[in-house]
């Protein structure tokens, strides 16, 4: 989203915005008036830098979707934030079920975003290293898919990419204790699902839709996710599927043995 966002959108000023009243989405307005610079990311919130010194903070949720349309007036009660912009285009929120957020804070001052705040490191940064990986892991009794979900031992894996991720390390998704080699192919792992993720534009199982409305390519790629009762693409062994502290989660009962 970041990626095809960031060239519509920065250089333009924000000439109006408004949001829904709710607490979740009634500071898009804040934006009005000031110039997009560029867009960043941090997990998965996308983090508008604006030219007076504030970000403009855009998490989509479970059904949110950012889109860019004329500025024509559409009747969409699914609409939860809008954003005017000096080329004629509007920047929309549109999220069914109100889960997605917006703030406008400080630069960089994101303690009043608790989840932000406390995120991880960037799967991609050189500081996230399968040591760091490893020493947060080990860290808590948790499963071990449950912290990867939690966002603390690094950034920006949710349900789908986690699944893949343990798959293709050999992990089992309900263990509670990993050793360093296990980290080290985990932390392979994550960022290579996260890269093909990437390079396919998303995944489309139903909400995610791109910024032009159409679908990604990834949920043709995924090897675990979404499979169970069929062959692994590894060993032929059949998938298996359980729900994990409330997560439905899919696994190989042969390559993640614990």
């Amino acid at each position: 989203m970041r990626v095809a966002l960031a060239p519509l959108v920065a250089g333009r000023k924000v000439v109006d915005a408004g949001g829904h009243p709710s607490a979740k989405f009634s500071a898009a307005a804040q934006a009005a008036g000031a110039t997009i610079e560029r867009v960043g990311r941090r997990g998965k919130y996308l983090l508008v830098e604006l030219d007076d010194g504030r970000d403009l903070v855009i998490h989509l949720g479970m059904t949110g979707r950012l889109r860019l349309r004329a500025a024509e007036h559409v009747d969409d009660p699914y609409v939860r934030a809008w954003w005017a912009l000096d080329d004629g285009e509007v920047l929309e929120l549109r999220d069914v079920r109100r889960f997605g957020r917006v703030a406008v804070v400080p630069r960089g001052r994101h303690d009043s975003l608790p989840t932000l705040a406390a995120l991880g490191p960037e799967p991609f940064a050189e500081t996230f290293t399968p040591e760091v990986l490893w020493q947060a892991l080990r860290r808590s009794r948790l499963r071990v898919k449950t912290q990867l979900l939690q966002q603390r031992a690094v950034a920006g894996v949710g349900n789908i990419y986690a699944d893949e991720a343990l798959w293709r390390a050999g992990v089992d998704p309900a263990v509670r204790k990993v050793s360093r080699p296990q980290a080290t192919r985990l932390h392979a792992a994550i960022r290579a699902v996260l890269a093909a993720a990437l390079a396919n534009g998303g995944t489309t199982l139903r909400d995610y839709r791109t910024v032009d409305g159409g679908t990604g390519r990834n949920q043709d790629h995924l090897a675990c996710y979404g499979r169970a009762g069929e062959p692994c693409t590894r060993c032929a062994t059949t998938l298996r599927r359980k729900v994990l502290d409330g997560r439905g989660t899919t696994w190989c009962p042969a390559c993640q043995r614990r």
